[in-house]
């Protein structure tokens, strides 16, 4: 799958937040780390109240009309001419190619598209930020969304975060370009090869011998830890927001 060229805007003084879902509904928390990350640069963080679903299982169980009426009220709560920050790779693909592909002869759509950008993307690439360790010597390893590493091409921008902090051994697992066997709708209709893909991802994050890992996609994230609950592993993961706040000591946005 070959991806645009993205153009990055200048640092700019207002951003829109969008929480996803999944963030929202298990993990209010890492939305607020990552408005305190934000926050930290210098920009006002706006979150429009009344976002919800994306509309991806919809996109992906093939309803596309159905999608677009999501796509349609949730474009209607981000009107001001800010970038949409986003904390899922997964979200930020439906948002940014799925969208436009709905409806193609809306310049609307596109513009909006053209706004949308994953949290580790606009931290690297638009604020350009520079991160100082806080924290104790400690070795994790990364996982992408294979949305966000396709969709968007954001595997770079995590490590490149991860890679600033002084302190911290990023350590690479093995097949870590595979799936980690989520993908919204498909882990419920393909449970089983769901439930054989996350095992496989399990073991080879527990085989870096890291105590936590790190993930730029709350979904997979779910997913992932909730097998390594369920095998009785100890290795955990954290979202790369909560994991740069705790990092850097920020404070702010309780």
């Amino acid at each position: 799958m070959s991806l645009e060229v993205k153009l990055y805007p200048s640092k700019p003084e207002k951003v829109y937040l969008y929480g996803t879902c999944l963030v929202n509904s298990f993990s209010p928390e890492t939305g607020l780390d990552a408005i305190a990350l934000l926050e930290a640069e210098g920009l006002e963080v706006l979150y429009p109240e009344g976002q919800t679903c994306c509309g991806q299982p919809a996109y992906n169980a093939g309803y596309a009309d159905e999608a677009l009426k999501v796509a349609q009220s949730q474009m209607a709560l981000f009107p001001g001419d800010w970038p949409i920050v986003i904390l899922s790779g997964s979200c930020g693909g439906m948002m940014r190619k799925h969208y436009r592909e709905l409806a193609p002869e809306d310049d609307q759509v596109a513009a909006f598209a053209r706004r949308i950008f994953e949290f580790s993307e606009f931290l690297v690439h638009c604020l350009q930020v520079q991160l100082v360790d806080r924290g104790e010597p400690e070795s994790v390893t990364l996982h992408t969304s294979c949305s966000g590493r396709r969709e968007l091409g954001i595997h770079d921008t995590g490590v490149a975060l991860l890679s600033q902090l002084s302190r911290v051994d990023l350590v690479e697992h093995a097949y870590a370009t595979e799936c980690c066997g989520f993908g919204g709708t498909f882990s419920v209709k393909q449970a089983d090869i769901s439930s054989a893909m996350v095992a496989d991802k399990g073991q080879h994050l527990n085989d870096t011998g890291c105590r936590r890992y790190v993930s730029t996609d709350w979904g997979c994230m779910l997913n992932i830890n909730g097998h390594l609950e369920y095998a009785q592993r100890d290795l955990r993961g954290l979202h790369l927001a909560s994991y740069l706040r705790e990092r850097t000591k920020l404070e702010g946005a309780e």
